[in-house]
């Protein structure tokens, strides 16, 4: 599969929000959000069980029914199994993502990257999003962020079960791709050095960006590429640091953060250009990217997403970043900048 083939457009919609990501979201805002992306001609909507314990999936199934299910694309993630029991939300112990979901249901969310719980996380998910099928399935947060130490030995338990898992589950055709879903590119190195394994595409959060790009060009950008398989840039505004949001990597952005921050909004400022623009047309201008998934909470922010990918911006600006050291030498950038 080459995920630019089944894209209609590389704008997608990422529904971390709509698990009340850092927030309790109303229903019928939720609800708005989707339907504003999809009258704005979105058609790609990547999701996971662990956003809000299946509540970003039950909103997104409910908005989008009735909707054609052949004109559009569902991405979501396996590793966790969502259960009907409940448990102590503070209590979980989720890494550096420790309490963004701290709004979303009480379910017990059960870590498991065994082949019998992948098989298990794709049958809720269908159920939640009430469709049946799903065209890609991540493996989710597969990584140091999430395990510490422990994620080379989560890395084996999905090495003998979720990638065996996905692998049939495409062969038979229930799925079109699979690969990981993951916010450290050292993952994504591992299993492409792998023989066994055969991903498709790969969900990369936070390491392509304006704010942090330099270890994914070294490596996974070209091993991507050399390979024919695709990425998914998710969070290219850097969880909304990049356009003015008080949040780096689900926490609070640091002065160093900050300070480069506003170093690329002068610049920016100075050519009248929007920080979405170039954070939207950073990302796409390298070829191994495929789809870029901001996430959105309002309606409003639907349209803003869309005017930004067309913004036009002028190769100044990304000379002037460039002279700057505010991007990486090697970089592709819009327009052959």
């Amino acid at each position: 599969m080459i995920l630019k083939d089944i894209l209609s457009s590389p704008l997608g919609f990422g529904a971390a929000p709509l698990g009340n990501m850092f927030r309790d979201i109303p229903q019928d805002e939720a609800l708005a959000t989707v339907e504003a992306a999809w009258n704005d001609g979105i058609r790609y909507y990547d999701n996971a069980p662990f956003y809000g314990a299946g509540l970003a999936e039950l909103r997104m199934g409910e908005a989008l029914a009735g909707k054609p299910r052949d004109e559009y694309v569902i991405s979501t993630k396996v590793g966790r199994v969502i259960l009907d029991e409940l448990e102590d939300v503070s209590a979980r112990q989720q890494g550096e993502k420790s309490g963004v979901f701290a709004h979303g249901r009480a379910n017990r969310v059960l870590n498991d990257y065994s082949y019998d719980a992948t098989l298990r996380s794709i049958e809720g998910s269908l159920e939640r999003l009430r469709t049946d099928r799903i065209e890609i399935a991540f493996v989710h947060d597969l990584a140091q962020d999430f395990w510490g130490d422990e994620w080379i030995a989560r890395f084996e338990e999905a090495r003998v079960g979720a990638f065996r898992a996905l692998d049939r589950l495409r062969d038979e055709g229930v799925i079109k791709g699979w690969g990981l879903g993951v916010n450290k590119v050292e993952p994504i190195e591992l299993l492409l050095e792998l023989v066994e394994p055969r991903p498709d595409v790969f969900l990369l959060a936070g390491r392509y960006t304006l704010l942090d790009h330099g270890r994914a060009l070294q490596r996974v950008m070209p091993m991507v590429a050399e390979r024919g398989l695709g990425i998914v840039v998710g969070g290219p505004y850097s969880s909304g640091a990049l356009v003015g949001g008080p949040n780096f990597e689900y926490a609070p952005a640091t002065p160093e953060i900050l300070q480069r921050v506003a170093r690329i909004k002068a610049i920016a400022d100075r050519h009248r250009v929007s920080m979405k623009a170039a954070g939207l047309q950073f990302s796409l201008a390298n070829p191994a990217v495929a789809a870029v998934i901001p996430g959105a909470s309002r309606p409003s922010r639907i349209a803003e997403d869309g005017a930004a990918l067309d913004e036009s911006v002028p190769a100044d600006f990304w000379h002037d970043l460039r002279a700057a050291q505010l991007v990486d030498p090697a970089a592709p950038l819009p327009g052959g900048a």
